[in-house]
């Protein structure tokens, strides 16, 4: 029987080329993680369903999210917590002179835009949950 995994990546502006910098980084090192994992995926039968979700402005604070079938990137890490920093990309794009967009701080680092590593052992740990 196939499970389903759902990856959601939500972030601001109208696309990938059009949010800001840090959101399109983890959106790129997502999309490639996940194409990356798809032999892992076909040996797990697992489906994989991704979204992206265009957020507006007035919901930064979540922007840069990633759900994993509803549940949060964060829950999946021991110790972690989300932070506001920062981003003078988010600044441009909304038109305010200061504006702070969402990270993830870990007892190894704050990570602004997700690496390749986390997000790989976070899919994994969510798809050993669905086992």
């Amino acid at each position: 029987m196939k499970r389903i995994l759902v990856v959601e990546w939500q972030h601001i502006g109208a696309d990938i080329s059009n949010t800001c910098e840090r959101c399109a980084t983890t959106g790129t090192t997502l999309k490639q993680v996940l194409e990356d994992l798809k032999p892992y995926f076909a040996y797990k039968n697992i489906h994989l369903i991704f979204r992206e979700t265009v957020l507006p402005v007035g919901q930064l604070p979540d922007s840069n999210r990633i759900l994993i079938n509803g549940k949060p990137f964060e829950k999946y890490l021991v110790n972690a917590q989300v932070r506001q920093t920062p981003c003078c990309s988010c600044s441009c794009i909304t038109g305010q002179d200061a504006a702070e967009c969402r990270a993830i701080e870990t007892p190894e680092g704050l990570y602004e835009s997700l690496p390749a590593d986390l997000i790989g052992k976070v899919i994994v740990t969510a798809v050993a949950e669905l086992e």
